[in-house]
């Protein structure tokens, strides 16, 4: 049995939940708890603060977790990083108060910065030779320079509208930050073997993400010239049809692509354009 820390809630927890769910590890329904086995897959979900998951999964309580770049960065636990996840995107900025003008990052010398990752910070400052007063806090730490707590903030921005509804604008980017998968450093080998088999199953998930699976007829004599349009994963598969002097293709498109493509292949021939959705690529 494997146990997976996952936070407890906001973006980052719906988008895990997701991600688990279609990679097959489905949790068992009813009364919440903090810990969930799951009904179809040898593991189990911890549910913790994102800030708690580091240290737990350094010190054993749970095999793996799926965290924030930010609190992995921030806590520095010896953990194994596994897989970058790609999702639950944000960044780490520096903000001050929009009426403030700012040159250079000599803005921060003697000026008091509230902030919940003061390990970063610190480090971003030393880096940069600028001495500045870390306060530390702990939530709501956009409205620290409104009620005369501190005269900046460092914290994790996505959008940017909490930062425009308190009066800062962002000025300095520290750090990008994704969701991590991230593993014990003593893992017995009966784990390994589960973890190995979550990242399959993460891996042919996301995969399948931006494809479309895409099916269309053409006149063979069309078929080199389909052939040079569609960028299939090694080559389309053709299957002839009834109608004599025509074939059946298969192949998958990014969808990122998706009308650039279509619109040539209508103008080399293709007929009956049909356009699935992949749930699962297994490469």
């Amino acid at each position: 049995m494997l146990r997976i820390a996952v936070q407890t809630k906001g973006r980052l927890f719906e988008e895990t939940m997701e991600l688990l769910t279609e990679a097959g590890i489905k949790l068992s329904t009813g009364k919440r708890s903090l810990l969930v086995p799951s009904k179809s897959f040898p593991a189990e979900v911890l549910f913790l603060r994102d800030d708690d998951i580091p240290q737990a999964v350094a010190d054993g309580v749970t095999d793996a977790g799926i965290v924030g770049e930010n609190e992995y960065t921030e806590k520095k636990q010896k953990v194994n990083l596994v897989k970058r996840l790609g999702f639950s995107k944000c960044r780490l900025s520096l903000a001050i108060p929009k009426e403030e003008e700012y040159h250079s990052l000599n803005w921060f010398c003697g000026k008091k910065i509230a902030t919940s990752y003061p390990s970063i910070l610190e480090d971003f400052l030393k880096k940069n030779a600028i001495k500045a007063d870390i306060h530390v806090i702990n939530g709501s730490v956009e409205i620290a320079p409104s009620i005369g707590l501190a005269d900046a903030i460092f914290d994790i921005v996505s959008s940017g509208s909490t930062l425009i509804s308190n009066h800062l604008r962002e000025i300095e980017v520290v750090m990008q930050s994704e969701a991590l998968l991230i593993g014990n450093t003593n893992l017995s080998r009966e784990k390994k073997e589960i973890l190995n088999e979550v990242l399959f199953r993460i891996y042919a998930v996301q995969t399948a993400e931006d494809k479309k699976y895409i099916l269309l007829n053409a006149p063979n004599e069309k078929l080199h010239e389909i052939f040079d349009i569609l960028p299939g994963m090694k080559s389309p598969t053709v299957l002839p049809l009834a109608q004599e002097g025509w074939s059946s293709i298969h192949s998958v498109i990014s969808e990122k692509r998706f009308w650039e493509i279509i619109g040539k292949l209508k103008s080399a021939g293709a007929e009956g354009i049909l356009v699935i959705p992949i749930e699962k690529m297994i490469l």
